[in-house]
């Protein structure tokens, strides 16, 4: 049983300078990629009932309310489907969130980045501080308690100061959930071509996460990168990701995982409109799925549980792993919980060096 779909919407106004996503602003293709989407879904989709249902890109506040409702209407949802669509605050105004309400849309992902006009102009934004208050004073107009502010740390000329400003200008708009990101950057980007200039170095994005960490203590940190104001609000669809619930992706570019296989659609626009259907899977091994649980798990605050694992695979996770778990645990980047192990925010810092010990090469 599959419960859980994201959508992949890869259209944009302009596409931001640290952006690897896949997505363009050739807005004429919309029509044909939104019938070659259908087409995609109703094929593969088995009319399961869904937990979450999320719409990313791209810029998916780019579609207008019967373009929403077409994708919408392909899936067996009900109230308690967490519905989320990402928006950005210069292409959605009070009646668009007014009709994503209407259609069921009961959670809303906005990315933010900063609150500093200077530095959105820097990476490539088009809205502005002005744009970001307008929007959430919309939502909270149009009785969407759900929403989700997208912040990054790490941008050309922030600073701490300028840092601990915006986390406090967020935890004002009092959202349900914060996302953080710290940027890299990444091939084929706007700044992999162009390197921006006044960069924080690592050691400074480093105290830009523990800045992070303190300002929003009275959050729930679940997860690396996200916080909540409690577990209600807590990512139902990201949480299916790093569990490792099976999941569709339809769309240009869209990874799934369904019945222990991944695949991921193609980026060419011209090919997905040609064969929206085809999918190649990969298999993956029972070595594969125990670094993915463990890769994945840490990334919980509430780390791994040894005890799931060791059933699931009939191993005992400790003792294949016991020379990493003690180095780890010995050098304060790992701490014992009650039913397994989980990082410390020490260990959080280092996560991609911890977790690279744990894959066999």
């Amino acid at each position: 049983m599959i419960n859980c779909v994201y959508i992949h919407i890869p259209f944009c106004e302009k596409k931001c300078h640290y952006c690897s996503f896949c997505s363009f602003s050739i807005l004429s293709y919309k029509e044909k990629y939104l019938n070659a989407l259908i087409e995609e879904i109703k094929f593969h989709y088995r009319n399961e009932t869904l937990d979450t249902l999320y719409i990313g890109g791209g810029t998916p506040s780019l579609l207008n309310e019967n373009e929403i409702e077409k994708i919408l209407n392909c899936f067996n949802i009900n109230k308690k489907t967490e519905i989320t669509i990402e928006a950005n605050p210069n292409s959605i105004n009070f009646k668009k969130l007014k009709n994503c309400k209407n259609l069921g849309i009961n959670r809303i992902s906005m990315g933010v980045q900063s609150f500093d006009d200077k530095i959105l102009k820097k990476i490539g934004r088009l809205h502005n501080k002005k744009d970001i208050y307008n929007v959430i004073k919309w939502i909270n107009k149009a009785d969407i308690e759900n929403f989700n502010i997208d912040l990054m740390y790490g941008l050309p000329d922030q600073t701490i100061e300028n840092w601990q400003e915006t986390i406090d200008e967020a935890i004002k708009l009092n959202p349900k959930h914060i996302s953080t990101y710290g940027l890299k950057i990444e091939k084929g980007t706007y700044f992999e071509k162009n390197k921006p200039k006044n960069l924080p170095d690592e050691t400074t994005q480093a105290e830009m996460y523990l800045v992070l960490t303190e300002k929003l203590k009275n959050y729930n940190h679940y997860e690396f990168s996200n916080f909540a104001k409690s577990e209600e609000y807590f990512s139902k669809h990201n949480l299916a990701y790093w569990t490792r619930k099976n999941y569709y992706g339809f769309g240009l570019s869209a990874s799934g995982f369904v019945n222990n296989k991944r695949y991921t659609n193609t980026f060419n626009i011209k090919e997905y409109l040609k064969n929206p259907i085809n999918k190649e899977y990969e298999q993956l091994t029972k070595e594969n799925e125990i670094e993915e649980e463990i890769f994945l798990g840490l990334r919980l605050e509430k780390g791994i549980d040894f005890n799931i694992i060791n059933q699931k695979y009939n191993i005992d996770i400790y003792k294949k792993y016991e020379k990493q778990f003690k180095k780890f645990i010995n050098e304060r980047l790992m701490k014992k919980t009650n039913n397994g192990i989980k990082l410390t925010l020490r260990g959080i810092l280092l996560s991609n060096e911890i977790l690279c010990e744990f894959i066999e090469i």
